[in-house]
């Protein structure tokens, strides 16, 4: 990759679902160099739900070897328990970004769709359409898998060799 080549991995994260995206950007150009979802069944416990999403970011980490990884940050929830696994797993990718040397960013649920759409209450539907137009997708991305383009995505536009205006990493 050349210096002006930024690689950004965006993970949707959930306990159950994780998105996951690997998109590049040269100067104003993004390509999405893959996207898929990480799936637990609910029959799979906790601790190996988790144990599958760590093998999963660390696999993808060494093939993409991405610059930086960008996550959702955590918005309202109602359910405790909800929130919990959310955050276990969002520790899982942000154990294995440090591991790795990877620079970790959140960007909130807001700030991703005014990213990509223009508007901070944008709908799902509008947010992935827009990912599919942006990235001249062909075929429509799995729902978490798109929210992960979605992710790296808003980072590519955040990014700035301006240190002052710059996201920090967590």
């Amino acid at each position: 990759m050349s210096s002006s080549t930024i690689r950004v991995l965006g993970v949707d994260t959930s306990l159950r679902s994780s998105g996951v995206a690997v998109v590049e950007g040269r100067g104003s150009q993004l390509a999405a160099i893959e996207h898929d979802h990480i799936r637990n069944p609910s029959s799979r416990s906790v601790v190996e739900s988790l144990g599958r999403i760590d093998e999963a970011i660390r696999s993808l980490l060494e093939r993409s070897r991405p610059d930086a990884i960008a996550v959702e940050g955590v918005f309202h929830c109602k359910n405790v328990r909800t929130a919990v696994s959310l955050g276990e797993a969002r520790g899982v990718v942000m154990a294995a970004g440090a591991r790795a040397g990877v620079p970790v960013f959140e960007y909130a649920p807001r700030r991703v769709k005014q990213a990509v759409v223009g508007n901070g209450a944008a709908s799902k539907e509008q947010v992935r359409r827009m990912v599919m137009s942006i990235l001249a997708l062909t075929d429509e991305p799995q729902e978490d898998a798109g929210d992960a383009l979605a992710i790296a995505i808003c980072h590519l536009h955040n990014h700035t060799t301006h240190a002052a205006l710059a996201p920090k990493p967590l």
